[in-house]
């Protein structure tokens, strides 16, 4: 740390917000301090209060129905004045806003305009707070493409956001929180839905831009391996409170609060085989009055006693692997058409997948991870026709995919299920749970009538942790957790005996992302399901998978045994997948302090 002096101090804060059922303190009397050059992690599960918080240091609470009801949130200047935020008017907040205090979101996309250009909208930024013209500004942009290594800066300038990767738009949103050197920058959840590798690059970046133009950082995640890498202090939220705050080294190394420890426990380990994750209600149970009671005293014990044997780890693979193959794919090609010539020829493909061979076992779970743009999603929806194959063939359970006709192909996707990415968008929002779960059943024609529908409906739900009030619910109603327990119980309605996991927890948070691996590998004991397990995190395909096949630009890089290919991975693009995952060791925290120290 540069610096010990405060920048930044809130106290006793409460933010409330008005709802049917009463008034909820999203963020209930917090207090802590920023010092300068300090890079402090805030983290929680979604709801814990950790956005609002940063919000509220924003004054971007939406009133009504929000309000920062009581506290203070103190800006000390350079100059030794003290600003209370939650006094000043809109008119003067709009002064520190963007040009002391900066912002990264979520969401890149829906963060930048899709009808201006990516420089165009940088360059605004920086001549609303400083005092250039717009060809100066348009200098400083490109130098902060430059800074943060955005490829081909001139092009991307004149780039609207639909044409960048998610990783390059987050680039654009740091370029435009930093162009005015902002004493403060605060990144909420800034690299959630982004690859290892693309994560690794961002809190690289961020901490060295933060160490050129001496600002603090305040960086907020639901995972605590990510605040390893970039932390110096860390809070621990759990509903609108500070549960626990330390160093980063005191949080990892000698947890105290149970739900500080259930947050380092559920991410899944890279050294050991576990039978389940485990989670938040191993550690702790909250009675009605809000008192907690501890159940394992220490991580260590709570991972030990779920560790699996090599035994039986073995005795699993052998048995899988002496199961009947149920899926073949043999040179499979996805192309898409890029270029044509003027007869509307194409004269040049993006090669999406390109000569993909594997097989896929009964019983088995087959781990699909890459990087963005790999071609592992695409190789999912080719496999259940939902892109048409350039090439090859795919055979399922002895039939061959590619040549069956659409009636056929119908028959045969009850025994083919998929399980998307983003729930929210995987439901419609104007059918119930319930319906959206017997919809499938009621255009196969399984079950006789509404009634066995209905009842098989909430079995479902039962089997996936909900409720059979939900039934008559709307999605809306859901946390993103629950939403994705819908869409299993909904791709469960045909007995399928083979789903394709696609990203399906990717956007969930670590604790709740637990909960649903846990229920996926409950599910395929008690169903005997097969899966092909697509992500982008190696950690989370190493703890699902039997074996994995790594994918690179369409054409597979590695495939092997899940365990054998992280212990000794063959390929320098493995190499590089397995670097980038944060293991929240207290060997690597502590190298990573010392580059930090480097930096500033």
């Amino acid at each position: 740390m540069s610096n010990s002096k405060i920048l930044l101090e809130v106290k006793n804060l409460v933010t409330e917000f008005k709802t049917d059922d009463g008034i909820v303190k999203a963020v209930n009397d917090i207090s802590f301090t920023l010092n300068r050059g300090e890079t402090i992690g805030i983290v929680g599960e979604s709801g814990s209060g950790k956005s609002v918080t940063s919000l509220s240091v924003m004054r971007l609470i939406p009133d009504p129905p929000g309000r920062i009801a009581s506290g203070e949130i103190n800006f000390y200047e350079k100059d030794g004045r003290v600003v209370d935020l939650t006094k000043i008017s809109e008119e003067e907040m709009r002064k520190y806003r963007g040009n002391e205090i900066s912002m990264i979101f979520q969401e890149p996309m829906t963060s930048l305009n899709p009808v201006f250009t990516c420089g165009d909208q940088v360059v605004e930024a920086i001549v609303l707070h400083q005092k250039v013209t717009k060809q100066q500004a348009q200098e400083i942009t490109l130098k902060m493409f430059e800074k943060v290594k955005l490829p081909n800066p001139q092009r991307i300038l004149d780039a609207y956001p639909h044409q960048l990767s998610g990783g390059q738009k987050q680039r654009v949103m740091i370029a435009m929180a930093m162009s005015c050197n902002p004493s403060i920058l605060i990144a909420d959840e800034p690299t959630t839905a982004l690859d290892v590798t693309v994560q690794a690059t961002i809190l690289d970046l961020m901490a060295q831009l933060k160490g050129e133009i001496d600002s603090s950082i305040i960086f907020i995640t639901h995972d605590l391996g990510v605040i390893a890498e970039i932390a110096d202090r860390v809070l621990v939220m759990y509903k609108g409170k500070i549960v626990e705050q330390g160093s980063v080294l005191e949080i990892f190394g000698n947890p105290q609060h149970p739900y500080t420890k259930s947050l380092l426990a559920c991410r899944p380990p890279l050294g050991k085989r576990l039978s389940k994750l485990p989670t938040v209600v191993d550690f702790m149970e909250e009675k009605e009055d809000g008192t907690v009671i501890e159940k394992h005293t220490s991580v260590a014990d709570a991972i030990n006693a779920v560790v699996i044997s090599d035994e039986v780890t073995l005795a699993r693979r052998e048995k899988v692997m002496a199961a009947k193959t149920i899926l073949q794919l043999k040179n499979v090609k996805t192309w898409f058409p890029m270029n044509k010539n003027f007869m509307g020829t194409t004269t040049e493909y993006v090669k999406a997948v390109d000569d993909v061979t594997f097989d896929v076992h009964e019983g088995e779970t087959l781990g699909l991870v890459g990087e963005s743009g790999c071609g592992k999603t695409t190789l999912g929806r080719t496999i259940l026709r939902l892109v048409p194959a350039h090439g090859g063939e795919i055979i399922f359970d002895g039939k061959s995919l590619l040549t069956l006709g659409q009636k056929d192909m119908i028959e045969m996707r009850k025994h083919m299920q998929i399980i998307f990415q983003d729930p929210y968008s995987s439901l419609n929002p104007r059918i119930t749970i319930g319906n959206a779960i017997m919809e499938p059943m009621t255009v196969h024609g399984v079950y006789a009538n509404e009634k066995e529908r209905k009842a098989k409906v909430l079995d479902l739900l039962n089997k996936v942790n909900m409720k059979p009030e939900h039934f008559n619910r709307y999605p809306h109603e859901f946390s993103g957790g629950q939403r994705q327990r819908i869409c299993i119980a909904r791709a469960l309605a045909l007995n399928p005996k083979f789903i394709i996991c696609d990203e399906s927890v990717s956007a969930l948070d670590v604790s709740v992302q637990a909960q649903v691996l846990n229920l996926l590998i409950q599910l395929r004991e008690e169903f005997k399901f097969t899966y092909i397990f697509i992500s982008h995190d190696l950690s989370v395909v190493k703890f699902m998978s039997d074996r994995m096949v790594v994918m690179n630009k369409g054409k597979i890089e590695e495939m092997g045994i899940s365990d054998d290919i992280y212990n000794n991975p063959q390929r320098e693009y493995t190499q590089k997948l397995i670097a980038a995952i944060p293991k929240g060791e207290l060997s690597d925290i502590q190298r990573r302090i010392g580059v930090r120290a480097g930096m500033n």
